[in-house]
């Protein structure tokens, strides 16, 4: 049990003896009472809410209940003082010994540290990358793929049972252009001259190697066949193919995904037609003529009947075809079966997309809320895309023109590391450049670096105690004063900043909270180059040597920790 969710049972407990004196009413919600740091470190160390908001339910005054509630915290040992400020906030501040009963919990928790199980085995399925099949990775997937990667880890650090997933959309006719973008290089791995690469087609080198492939496994069997012939089967080898690039692209992030769910299988098993069945039997799917789009009419724009959802009873702007009139699924239908199916094996769903989908977040909504009759939560996240720079000067991408920047490229130029700390350094909807140069700076206005900096300073005092043969087993942590406590303090919020990160999802939050944690480490760190006192290591004086490595450590662990839900690697030197 952490400092704060130890302090949250303390109000608890607090309330109780208040149920038991007849002061409170076993049966009032405290779900909102909450115990964090207060806004202004000076009014203490940990504030609590409790009786603001339990004071109307219980029909009293705000700050009579606060009285009540500060004489039980008064009595617990390691309370320094309880203070009432304001309308009803109880301000706590805590005694010396709490903070470094803390910093030795950070020792004996180490890799787990932080982990909770608030999550209590919900199963959460996370959907992202699901990058169209249609050639290799780059930085406009990059983005997604980080935030989805580290949100599923966050989860699974907060008790969560996490699925990853991606769906591939092999189904549409962008794949069907694909297969004879694949087909062109077929013939041309078997001699043909290709010329110029067709209006239309995809026209990247990366399917020279898949036409090669397909020459190797067919011969010259389809060279002049008919595109009936051929068609299917250059789409699934080349999709295939496709995939297994996509999957080295990720694997270079360290990203690794559960489930890989194919839209055209979805749809040959009949899953459209089952959730389209299910909704008809529910009245939520009708037969109906859409209206005119807004503005000016379209000359080829003629009523037609479709299948229609009842998108509106749920929030939407209007009812959303399922089908086409030519009876194929629309997009949204295909979708839609796909969030039915997912939402059979899992409690929660989070799908991560890219900004540019914005407008189909609302029908997507209420589909999963039909569908569910509104028992399965269901978040989208929309990324912002990234702007590439190198120096300043921008880095252009075009998948079809097939000179767009890969992800492998730079994976390989900066590392994996650099990556995704830096995809996680804005909110996923805030718009991000990435420069080349900034994001391999060595500047405290590079968090990568600041981060990796404090972490790889830490490594050195063990190393280099051991090089001047100072003791530091069994610190005497009492030897610890304010300003080295003031860091212990804020090491003890990552607890409460994964559970409030995994509750919003928004797994920046930890990213934002090591800079943080890196900065005032630093700050503690850089006292002792005017004052030699201060300085980590005391050749003569191995107690307080051995006591500050130990706060060193247990900043490490938090670090590392933090940098392990982001899936980055802790560096021991730089």
């Amino acid at each position: 049990m952490t400092l704060y969710s130890r302090f949250a049972a303390h109000v608890d407990a607090a309330l109780d003896s208040l149920v038991a004196t007849g002061d409170l009413d076993a049966a009032i919600d405290r779900r909102n009472v909450t115990v964090e740091p207060p806004r202004d470190a000076s009014h203490g160390d940990l504030a609590t809410n409790a009786a603001m908001v339990l004071a109307k339910a219980a029909k009293t005054n705000p700050r009579a209940l606060a009285e009540k509630i500060a004489d039980a915290l008064r009595r617990i040992d390691e309370v320094a003082t309880v203070e009432i400020a304001g309308p009803g906030f109880i301000n706590l501040r805590l005694s010396d010994d709490s903070w470094r009963g803390e910093l030795a919990a950070i020792a004996a928790a180490g890799d787990d540290y932080g982990r909770s199980t608030r999550g209590q085995g919900t199963v959460v399925n996370v959907e992202y990358v699901s990058a169209n099949p249609t050639g290799p990775m780059h930085m406009g997937h990059c983005r997604g793929a980080v935030v989805g990667d580290a949100l599923a880890n966050l989860l699974a650090f907060g008790g969560h049972r996490v699925i990853r997933e991606y769906v591939i959309n092999d189904a549409g006719s962008q794949v069907q252009t694909l297969a004879r973008s694949a087909h062109l290089r077929y013939r041309e791995a078997l001699g043909a001259a290709i010329g110029d690469i067709p209006e239309g087609l995809y026209p990247g080198d990366y399917l020279v190697p898949v036409g090669a492939a397909l020459a190797a496994e067919f011969g010259g069997r389809y060279v002049d066949a008919p595109e009936s012939e051929w068609l299917a089967t250059f789409r699934v080898f080349t999709v295939d193919a496709m995939m297994a690039r996509i999957k080295e692209d990720l694997a270079l992030l360290g990203i690794h995904h559960d489930v890989f769910a194919s839209e055209a299988e979805l749809q040959a098993a009949g899953k459209p037609e089952a959730a389209e069945a299910w909704l008809r039997a529910r009245d939520l799917v009708y037969d109906g003529v859409l209206e005119a789009p807004k503005g000016e009419t379209p000359e080829d724009w003629e009523p037609v009947q479709l299948p229609l959802f009842r998108s509106t009873q749920f929030g939407d702007d209007q009812d959303r075809p399922i089908k086409k009139s030519t009876g194929e699924w629309t997009y949204f239908g295909a979708d839609l079966a796909y969030h039915f199916q997912k939402a059979q094996s899992a409690d929660e769903l989070i799908d991560i997309w890219g900004a540019d989908h914005a407008g189909t977040v609302k029908r997507i909504q209420a589909a999963v809320a039909a569908l569910t009759e509104g028992k399965t939560r269901f978040d989208v996240k929309l990324v912002q895309m990234v702007r590439l720079l190198r120096n300043g000067e921008p880095v252009k991408m075009s998948k079809r023109a097939g000179n767009f920047v890969t992800l492998a490229d730079v994976v390989r130029e900066v590392g994996k590391d650099v990556v995704r700390f830096t995809m996680l350094t804005r909110r996923a909807d805030a718009q991000m450049d990435f420069d080349f140069a900034k994001v391999v700076e060595a500047s405290k206005d590079n968090p990568v670096f600041y981060v990796q900096y404090a972490h790889a300073r830490i490594a050195s005092l063990r190393r280099r105690a051991a090089e001047a043969n100072i003791a530091v087993d069994a610190p005497d942590l009492s030897r610890l004063d304010t300003e080295e406590l003031a860091l212990v303090k804020l090491a003890a919020q990552f607890p409460r900043v994964v559970e409030t990160a995994a509750t919003a999802r928004e797994p920046h939050r930890i990213a934002f909270y090591l800079y943080d944690l890196a900065a005032a480490f630093h700050a503690l760190w850089n006292v002792g180059n005017d004052r030699p006192d201060r300085r980590f290591l005391q050749v003569d004086d191995h107690g307080a040597t051995a006591a500050r490595l130990s706060l060193a450590d247990g900043i490490g662990q938090i670090i590392r920790n933090g940098l392990s839900i982001m899936g980055v690697e802790a560096v021991s030197e730089m």
